[in-house]
Order: C-alpha cells, then structure tokens, then sequence
C-alpha cells in the first residue's frame, strides 16, 4: 500500500486531475496494481474527457453484488506545485487494492463484488455532476453488472490519518467513522458486531445525515441503494499541498483494510435475496452514542470536550422512542461532529 500511495503522490502524476497527463498516469498505476492483485479492471471513460473509472468483478454464488469503491482524482497541479492527496484519496485507493488481493485470493461467499476506482469525484465534478461515481450509477450494465443487481455499496475517503495530533489517546486516534448503516435493514446490527473486531481500530457507526453528502455514495443514496460511507474525517492538511505520504497511518491503513475485507465478507453472505433500504432511518441516537464515547477520554483534560459531552448526555435524554431528535434540534448531532473535527484537525 506504501508503495502505491507514494507513486500516486509522486510529482510525475502531479495531483491526479481528472484527464490530465498526471490523472491518465496514475490511472494507469492502479490498472497494474489491481492485476498484480487478481483481478482485471475494465476502463470505463465518463463524461469528463480524458478521465475514466476502473472497474473489476469478482463473482460469486448469485448474481447479486456489493461494490467497493473510492476515487483515485484529486485536486491537480502542476509537477512543482501539486497537490499530492495522500489521505484524498490515495490511502482508500490503496486500501481498495489490498482488499482486491484478498478477496481474489479467498473469494467470498454469496454475492460477487464490484471494485470500483472512481474518477473525477473533486470540483467541481461533484457540484456539476460529472462525478464518475455518478455517471456509472447510470451506466454500470454497459462494463459489469447492472445498478440493480448491486445490493450494497462501500465507499473509503480520507481513511489515511489518525484521528487528532499524537498525544492523545489511542482510542480516539484509532476511530474511524461509518455512515449509513441505518439506511439499510440489518446493517447497523453488522457494524456494531464487527465494530472491535480489529485490534487497534475501532469502528463508530453515525447517522449519514450529519453531513452533506460529501463523496461517492452519493450517487448510490440517490438510487436508495444500501451504503456504508468509512471516513476519519478532514484533516488539517486537507486539500493543501501538505497532504503527503509521510502523514498518513499505514497501521491503521493495515487494519483498515483487514476490517474491511471482513465486513465486505459478512455482507456477501447475507442471507436475504435482497438487503432492504430503509428510506425513514434516521437515527440519532447511534450517533450521540459514538460521539460521547468518543469524546469521554478527551473530557478528563480538556473543559471544551467536556462541554460537548455533556450536550451530547443532554441530547441523548431528548431522543424519541425511535432514536431521532425533535425537529428542532434535528442538526445538533452534526454541529457536535464539525466541532470534534475541528478542534481534533
């Protein structure tokens, strides 16, 4: 994976702008890097010239599929001044492959899986909607199966650094978030189950609607297509030229990539024809509870964080019966959240 992030970094791609020379060149390392892994990704050229998503199959049992995905563009440059995206979005990109080697390996039970290394996901693609994400959503049947068939979707951005500066505890800087799960029948059961499973990295469920949407699944939440969304948020080098390889946690990468390949695994072999969407998920309460959780250790040194925690304790008491806030503290949980990544940043 450290060797994939820094050739991605590297000057000769030069940010990765969508049709650029240096977005066409690291196309063309992650083409090699995920046959090396096993699997034979198919370019898919979308709307914005140049640019093209890669897409790999490995099937399985049923003709139903779970796709993983993350974009591989960033914000460009030229080869002196360039914005390397090492956390955006190179680390999920290397993530991808790793799993990618694993799942050609050992391949899993049930469903077959979709590999998806999306282009053109950074403005302003993703304001005029000329993402690659999404014009695959549209035509997915023309390179492998049909958005249909696909039950679920995975999507990794800024899963690269660890969560805060050094210095404050392990529990915090090992978290990684996931988004969605309470879209989906069964899901937040899954994530909640497996939220531990990897030594040195834990799993914290929220609801999507804490932020806009923000990344690839977007296109799939448009379709009322089952997702989990993995960030650790935005970092203080996020969209700056310090975004570099040597900030990142390759451990955390590692386990990342172990955790991952175990839930895509578990959701392969789920055993409903169909995993069902739940359009009135919301839930609030999963969201404070990770919150406070998470900012607890943080409390015992720091009088802003245990402000925080006591507004979430406060909002936790004023959820309903199904988990959600009253209307009118309905943006309270993702004010709490942009204030964590703030001060953490």
């Amino acid at each position: 994976m450290k060797r994939l992030v820094e050739d991605l970094c590297a000057p000769e791609c030069a940010g990765r702008g969508p049709g650029t020379p240096g977005g066409i060149r690291a196309r063309g390392l992650v083409r090699d890097a995920l046959r090396r892994a096993g699997v034979d990704p198919v370019e898919q050229p979308i709307a914005v010239k140049g640019a093209a998503n890669l897409v790999a199959t490995i099937p399985g049992d049923v003709d139903r599929w779970v796709l993983v995905g993350a974009h591989v563009d960033h914000l460009g440059g030229t080869a002196k001044l360039f914005y390397p995206g090492a956390d955006d979005n190179a680390a999920a990109v290397a993530i991808l492959v790793e799993i990618a080697r694993s799942l050609a390996r050992t391949r899993p039970a049930g469903r077959g899986v979709v590999l998806a290394v999306f282009d053109a996901e950074e403005q302003p693609h993703f304001l005029n909607g000329s993402m690659g994400s999404a014009y695959y959503a549209k035509h997915a049947a023309a390179i492998g199966p049909a958005i249909e068939k696909i039950d679920f979707m995975l999507c990794m951005d800024l899963v690269g650094h660890s969560l805060g500066p050094e210095g404050i505890p392990d529990s915090v800087r090992s978290t990684l978030f996931a988004l969605g799960a309470e879209r989906s029948a069964g899901t937040s059961a899954i994530v909640e189950e497996l939220a531990i499973s990897e030594p040195g990295l834990v799993v914290r469920p929220a609801d999507a609607e804490i932020i806009p949407p923000l990344s690839d699944y977007d296109a799939f939440w448009r379709r009322n297509i089952p997702f989990l969304f993995l960030t650790s948020g935005r970092s203080a080098q996020y969209h700056t030229p310090e975004d570099t390889p040597d900030r990142l946690d390759w451990a955390k990468m590692a386990r990342t990539a172990r955790w991952l390949e175990r839930f895509v695994r578990r959701t392969c072999a789920r055993s409903e024809d169909r995993i069902v969407w739940c359009p009135d998920g919301r839930d609030d309460r999963m969201t404070l509870r990770s919150f406070r959780d998470l900012v607890a250790p943080l409390a015992l040194v720091s009088p802003l964080a245990a402000g925080a925690l006591a507004r979430a304790k406060e909002l936790l008491d004023a959820c309903d019966a199904k988990g959600r806030l009253p209307a009118g503290l309905a943006e309270a949980p993702g004010e709490l959240v942009l204030g964590l990544e703030r001060a953490l940043a």
